[in-house]
This record gives structure tokens, sequence and C-alpha cells, in this order.
């Protein structure tokens, strides 16, 4: 596979709070390791990920939005963002389609007049425009900044993302490959199982409460057999019957809130909310694992978790990295 031309590098993705960076990550490496959902600030941590074909192999940072920080929790996600730049080999900073060009972008334009890094602009969610438009939101742009690109992609819908692999195979040096050829990611399957529950909860939870979650797992174990029950029925008899299985994966989390009545909301009347939020994420997590789950969880209120040094190192944000 490897010829004297093979490429490798270190490419980031940038931009503000829910502009679509780790839906673009996950449409090109091909794979969800990174979670979405149409709230801001879903990313907390960088994520690797790793693309690999005969050309090379590009190694993509997906970071937290850049924005205003308001807690501690707030400062490492910026300070994570803000550190990746001059780390890579590409940066991708990521807008969505407009001319109006906000106190947001201005702030991360000045940011990146300090790198001499290679920039890519790269205009997200074109497939909720029309094609006539896409040059006027390039046209008011290409000024900000010195763009060594500008690309245009629906990370929702894949489009354009073949022409942005080829072009980032432009700026990246020759190199060793650092990864084997089906690493797809350097995250801890802990870790992924966290963000995977945190995501549903995102999207089945009330606006005020997301930001003030996080997921802590207790327990990751594999069982190399169960029984699973299987209902009969012959001439009007109910039996229950049990079948050996193969796998099985025990895994106990717990959704940390700061409030005692975002508990109450997180679980629900009845147990239904959590029940909701395991259902769909067992469901991902199998198909992360790819074998069958015993999902259990719990809701425990830590107040005020996000301005906690200890806290934060405890479930994943080690602000000692800066």
């Amino acid at each position: 596979m490897k010829d004297e031309k093979f490429k490798s590098g270190f490419v980031t993705l940038i931009g503000r709070p829910n502009v679509g960076k780790s839906t673009l990550m996950n449409q090109l490496i091909g794979q969800k390791i990174a979670i979405t959902s149409d709230k801001p600030q879903t990313t907390r941590n960088r994520i690797q990920t790793v693309y690999t074909d005969e050309r090379g192999q590009i190694i993509f940072l997906d970071t937290p939005g850049i924005h205003k920080a308001k807690n501690k929790l707030g400062e490492y996600m910026v300070n994570v963002a803000e550190r990746t730049v001059s780390e890579v080999d590409v940066v991708l900073w990521l807008v969505e389609p407009s001319t109006f060009i906000g106190a947001g972008e201005q702030l991360i334009a000045e940011k990146l007049k300090k790198t001499k890094t290679p920039i890519i602009l790269v205009i997200n969610k074109i497939d909720t425009v029309k094609k006539e438009e896409i040059l006027t939101f390039i046209a008011a742009y290409k000024d900000i900044c010195n763009f060594a690109e500008i690309i245009p992609v629906s990370a929702l819908k894949g489009e354009n993302t073949k022409v942005l692999i080829q072009t980032l195979y432009g700026y990246l040096p020759e190199g060793p490959q650092y990864y084997d050829e089906d690493t797809v990611t350097d995250q801890p399957e802990r870790q992924i199982v966290a963000e995977l529950i945190r995501e549903k909860a995102l999207r089945l939870l009330n606006d005020e409460i997301p930001h003030g979650i996080a997921v802590s797992i207790e327990r990751m174990k594999e069982r190399t057999s169960y029984r699973e029950e299987q209902d009969s029925f012959d001439e009007g008899s109910h039996q229950t019957q049990y079948q050996d299985r193969g796998g099985l994966i025990d895994i106990d989390a717990t959704i940390v809130c700061e409030r005692d009545s975002h508990k109450g909301i997180i679980i629900g009347k009845g147990g239904t909310m959590l029940k909701q939020i395991g259902t769909h994420a067992r469901r991902e997590i199998e198909n992360l694992l790819d074998c069958k789950v015993n999902l259990k969880l719990w809701v425990k209120v830590k107040k005020d978790w996000r301005d906690s040094d200890f806290l934060m190192k405890n479930y994943g944000y080690d602000r000692s990295e800066k």
C-alpha cells in the first residue's frame, strides 16, 4: 500500500458551535464517532478519527465550537479548539451559507490570522440553499482571511466531500502511516459509549438541561454467553423458553446533572424518559460494538460540576492538558 508519495498529516475542524463539524467528520470517515445534535456545544473534547486510502492517511481532529466561555467547562472547550490550530497541517474552518459574517466568525478569523497553517474555508449546509446563491457566500467570506481554498459542501448529504478529501491530500506532506488501515478512531470505547448516551439525552430532553449533563461509565464488562428469553405459543398456552446466545456487554452508566429538578425531568414520569434515552442509546451502542448490550442507567445530581476542576476531570474533561 505504501509508496514514496504516501501522504499523511493532521487536519483540524474548527468553527462556531452547531455548524456541522461532527457531522462532516462522521461523513468523511464513513462511520459515526462524534455525536451530533441540533444544540450548540455538543462536542466537548477533541475527537480524533482516521481516514485511510491508497493515497495516504488523514487524521481528523474534531474540536468543540469556539464561543464565549461562561464557566470552566466553556473555557476548557475553547482552549481545546484554539490549541489544535498550531498543531496540525491543515485547518478546516466550517461556516454556514450566509452573507452575514457575525461576531463569532470575526473572532475566529482574528485568531486564524495569527497562524501560518493553510486554511480551507468549508461552507457547509449547501443543501439548504439554492445553487446560484453559493457564489455570493464565497464572495462574502473570501477576503476575511487568507484562505488556501474555499469549498462548499453538504456534510449531511455527502455532497462535495470527495473533492474536499482530494484537496486535503494536496496540502499534506509525504509521511508515514500513523495508524493501521482499519483504524477509524483513537477514542476509547468507554468514551464513545458515554458520548452516545449523552447524544440521546441531548435530543430527547428539554433545552434547559443538556449543557448541564455529563455521562460517566461505571462498568463495561463482556459476558461470553447469556440466556435470551423467547416467548412461544402452542395451542393457546404460553411458555418462556431460554436460548443460549453469544457475547453480551453489560454497561452501567450514570447521567450527571446539576439540579434536583433536572433529575426528575431526566427520569420522567414513571421512568419513561430515562427508558427512552436508554433504548435509543442501546441500539446505537450495539451497532458500534456489533453485539448485544445490556444497558442500565442511573441519574445523579452534582451541583455546579461544570465549575469544578475535580468533577470535570472525573467526567473526562481534563483542564490540566491546556
